[in-house]
Formats: C-alpha cells, sequence, structure tokens
C-alpha cells in the first residue's frame, strides 16, 4: 500500500511545526506479540511480566490475542509482515499446539512475507528446550535464549531458575532442533562481576557459536526488587574495563556491533529488531504490548494494549488502553531515539521517508549536535560519533522540543 503522493492536504502537528507531506510509501510492518507470564519474575525485571498460575489459560489467551489483532486490521490493510517476535515474559511456556493455532490465525488476517523472520524468545531450561522440535515445525526460525550469566553464583544472584549446563544444552538444543539462527541473551556488569567473570561469560556464550549476541549491562530499574534492594555491582572502572574488552573479545570472533547492546555474525542482525530501530511499523498485541503505525495521509500513531492479564482476558474490558498520534514537534526526538541506538547510524533520507518531514526540521538540533561532537558531520547520514553513543541521552536532548 501506498500513499497518494498527489494529495494536496497537509498536517500540522504541534505549534511551530513544518507541514507533514503524505508518505510517498509505508515502512516495513511487524507484529509484536507479548506472553506476561513467567515460572518467576526476576529481582532485575520492570518488563510487564507476571507469575504464572499451575495451568495457564493459554486457549483464552490466544483467543483474545486474535480478537485483539482483528481491531488492529484496518490499519495494515494490503500489507505484510515481515517478522514477528513473542516477547515476554516467557513464551517458551506456552505449547507449540496454542502458539501453532497462534501462528496460522495470524497468517489468515495478514500475508506473510516469503523471507518472514519469526522470533520465539525462550528460557534455556529443560521443560523448554524439549519443545524446540516442535517450535521449528511451526515455522519459527529464530530464538532468543535468556542465558543471563553461565556461572551459578551469578544465576542465583539474579534470581534465574536454570543453571550453566542447561545454558549450554539449550543452544546445542537449539541447533539440532534445526535453528540456525539463534541468539544469546548475555548480561555484564552483575552484582559482584569481576573482569575475568564477564570474560568467562562471553567466551563460553561464543563457544556456542550463535549467530547473534545481546550483551548489555544490569541496570537498576524503578519498580523491581533490585531498585528498592540495590546489589553490589561493580565499580565504574571496572564496568569500563568489561565493555572494553568484551567488545574486542566479539569483534576478534566476527561478531559485528550494529547497535547499542547488539552483535552479529555477518548478515545476521535481528530483522525484527532493526526495524523497530529504523522506524518502522510494527503492531502489538498482548498484555501490555506496544504498537506504533504509519498511515498514508502522514498519521503516525502510538498505541498501547491493556496491562494486566486478568483485565486483558476480560471481554468487558477493552484490549486497547490508550493511543497516541505523534505530533511534528516530537518526530525529530522519537525517530532518532531509535535510529541512534545503531552505530552505522541511518541515511539521512530516511527521515523524510518515515515522517514526512523535510530534514529542515532536524537542523537546529543537528547543527548543535555536530559542534558538541555527539553527531557525525556527513550530510547523507544521521549517525552518532564515538562518543555520542557513550552519551546518547544527550546526543538526544538535541533533538526535544
Amino acid at each position: 500500500m501506498t500513499g497518494d503522493s498527489s494529495a494536496s492536504s497537509l498536517i500540522v502537528g504541534g505549534a511551530a511545526s513544518s507541514p507533514r507531506a503524505p508518505l510517498p510509501t509505508l515502512p516495513p510492518l511487524a507484529l509484536y506479540i507479548h506472553i506476561p507470564w513467567c515460572v518467576r519474575k526476576c529481582p532485575y525485571c520492570d518488563f510487564n511480566s507476571h507469575t504464572a498460575s499451575p495451568v495457564l489459560p493459554e486457549q483464552e489467551y490466544v483467543d483474545a490475542l486474535l480478537a485483539d489483532l482483528d481491531q488492529d486490521l484496518h490499519a495494515v490493510y494490503g500489507r505484510e509482515l515481515t517478522s514477528i517476535f513473542f516477547g515476554g515474559g516467557t513464551p517458551s511456556l506456552f505449547s507449540a499446539d496454542a502458539l501453532g493455532r497462534l501462528l496460522k490465525g495470524v497468517e489468515q488476517r495478514i500475508p506473510f512475507a516469503a523471507d518472514i523472520e519469526i522470533t520465539l524468545e525462550a528460557n534455556p531450561g529443560t521443560f523448554e528446550q524439549e519443545k524446540f522440535v516442535a517450535y521449528r515445525k511451526l515455522g519459527i526460525n529464530r530464538l532468543s535464549i535468556g542465558i543471563q550469566s553461565f556461572q551459578q553464583e551469578k544465576l542465583e544472584a539474579l534470581g534465574r531458575i536454570h543453571n550453566g549446563d542447561e545454558a549450554v544444552r539449550a543452544a546445542d538444543m537449539a541447533r539440532q532442533a534445526g535453528f540456525d539462527n539463534f541468539n544469546l541473551d548475555l548480561m555484564h556488569g552483575l552484582p559482584d562481576q569481576s573482569l575475568d567473570d564477564a570474560l568467562s561469560d562471553l567466551r563460553q556464550a561464543i563457544a556456542l557459536k550463535p549467530t547473534h549476541i545481546s550483551w548489555y549491562q544490569l541496570t537498576l530499574e524503578p519498580n523491581t526488587v533490585f531498585w528498592n534492594q540495590p546489589p553490589v555491582l561493580p565499580e565504574d572502572d571496572t564496568l569500563w574495563d568489561i565493555q572494553e574488552a568484551g567488545q574486542a573479545l566479539l569483534a576478534e570472533h566476527g561478531y559485528a556491533q550494529y547497535e547499542v547492546s547488539a552483535y552479529a555474525q555477518p548478515d545476521r542482525p535481528a530483522r525484527h529488531n532493526l526495524n523497530y530501530w529504523s522506524f518502522g511499523d510494527f503492531i502489538g498485541i498482548g498484555a501490555g504490548a506496544h504498537g506504533k503505525l504509519s498511515h498514508p495521509d502522514g498519521r503516525i500513531v502510538r498505541t498501547w494494549k491493556t496491562r494486566l492479564p486478568k483485565d486483558y482476558l476480560n471481554p468487558a474490558k477493552s484490549f486497547q488502553a490508550g493511543e497516541k498520534p505523534l505530533s511534528n514537534d516530537e518526530m525529530p526526538f522519537e525517530f532518532l531515539m531509535n535510529a541512534l541506538r545503531l552505530t552505522a547510524g541511518v541515511e539521512s533520507r530516511l527521515y523524510p521517508q518515515r515522517t514526512g518531514l523535510s530534514l529542515d526540521s532536524l537542523a537546529e538540533g543537528r547543527r548543535e549536535a555536530e559542534q558538541s561532537g555527539l553527531l557525525q558531520v556527513e550530510p547523507s547520514r544521521l549517525a552518532a560519533t564515538e562518543r555520542g553513543q557513550l552519551f546518547l541521552n544527550d546526543l538526544l536532548q538535541q533533538f526535544l522540543n
């Protein structure tokens, strides 16, 4: 579907905004599906996750997800899905039968691209590993396995329910099940972690030969156990040493950093996440899921769904909790808070293509960011400098209205 580029109407948002043109082409479309249950809530986790009861309401939740999707279909008619991501929570708690019924229902409603990427987040526990073969048969072609650490002391400090041996076996099981594309999620800056501890975890992950590694620093987030009862974390000098040595180790083994915390083998970045970071569109279904959809007339709308599972499953309550059309004044920050996470940034021309605004709307912030050494002086690209990547929040402040 494309917008009518001959339309004479212009959309104006914000008090002193530039006119926004109709979008000549809509961006790629993805689908995010949120499964909100976990065996146990981790003390560092601020995601919308809830401790699972002994029997999950799989069938009722799948019914709700499809009904939720039905309400969004009017906004995506004629488009196809380029990727699907099952996040959580712990999506691998759901049976293959339930996920199969869901995927079939989604495909009946929205066509799948021929090369669609379908990712499922999974825990490395033995219970989840046993389902990997069945998941692969459904057409799920990428796993993201939440390892966090291979060391028992660190796993216990993080409240994880698997052990190091299960983490190693999970990668082997993924490969045996036919997954030739999988991510390992790994944290650093853990309680009492030394440089040697962190590099040991990273070497173990690399030895398992995943195609992608998400390697990111533990941060203390509000509304978590760790926020209220902070553990002893490494000193800043140690954190810096871990970051530098870890990045060098990953590069040495062929994992190129393409985003703040994402490292991939050649041609193996996460396409679903690349769509987020390049201001693509995504439908969000499930408890607490967020979405962002562009319309041919230039409107760009963010949505969010009812957060609590019991409310999401209540027929008397609406799936959608709210929506917010983005104004022109908000657009520079909204676009760049995603695009500048990419180490190479994006081509400058993507900004007018995805926002309907001229590059002139970035001019003042761009000039200040370049002068402060946070943004590369490169007319054809929007990309942070190395310093800008370290101080990304400071860089983005230049584009807040």
